[in-house]
């Protein structure tokens, strides 16, 4: 009697105990998988200034340590250009007013100067850059193309590139005072000065509708 108790208990002992090793291997996977699905490349966690975290971490370079932060902006700005460029031609060809037709020109100006640059930090400090729009932006691109009128088609154009230009300039001036990495902080301090201008230029236009910003 005694012993069929004691091979019982021996039995049940041996499978609570493979469960809590099932168990701990299930917690330990998950912890092994859940950081992959979070930074894959199809998905990015936003961090709470609004960066976008790669999932890089922070890498060493010959020019100061590469934070997330800092590769986000460097997209970012590339990201701008592909949209601003073609904003900058469509004010040329499509605004009645030398207020309008100046602005578009600061973009291109500006845009053209920050995408050389761009690509030049990237490429020496091994950042992947985007290559077309992201769907809000083109969201904006198709509406000023399909304005029907010059007069919408300026209003939208100074409305959407004022607000556009106001939210970088924070992670600009972010950038600008926090980043370590040298090569990341000279693209700041230039994409500070074309940014302000181009908020001023678009500005003059007198068509800026600051409530809705």
């Amino acid at each position: 009697m005694r012993s069929a108790i004691l091979s019982r208990s021996i039995a049940s002992s041996r499978t609570i105990g493979s469960g809590l090793i099932i168990g701990a291997l299930a917690v330990t996977l998950a912890a092994i998988l859940i950081p992959v699905s979070l930074f894959s490349s199809s998905s990015a966690a936003v961090l709470p200034n609004g960066v976008s975290d790669d999932g890089g971490g922070t890498v060493s370079t010959q020019y100061g340590p590469l934070t997330p932060t800092d590769r986000d902006f460097v997209r970012k700005v590339k990201l701008a250009g592909l949209w601003e460029l073609p904003s900058g031609r469509m004010g040329k060809e499509r605004g009645t007013t030398e207020a309008v037709k100046s602005a578009a020109q600061h973009l291109i100006d500006g845009h053209t100067e920050l995408n050389r640059r761009t690509d030049e930090v990237a490429q020496a400090l091994g950042i992947a850059l985007p290559t077309q729009p992201n769907d809000q932006q083109q969201g904006w691109l198709n509406e000023m193309t399909q304005a029907p009128s010059s007069a919408e088609f300026e209003r939208l154009f100074a409305q959407f590139l004022r607000s556009a230009h106001g939210k970088v300039f924070n992670l600009v001036a972010q950038v600008r005072a926090q980043s370590k990495n040298s090569m990341v902080r000279s693209l700041a301090t230039r994409a500070n000065t074309i940014v302000l201008d181009h908020i001023t230029a678009l500005e003059d236009t007198g068509l800026v509708d600051y409530d809705a910003l």
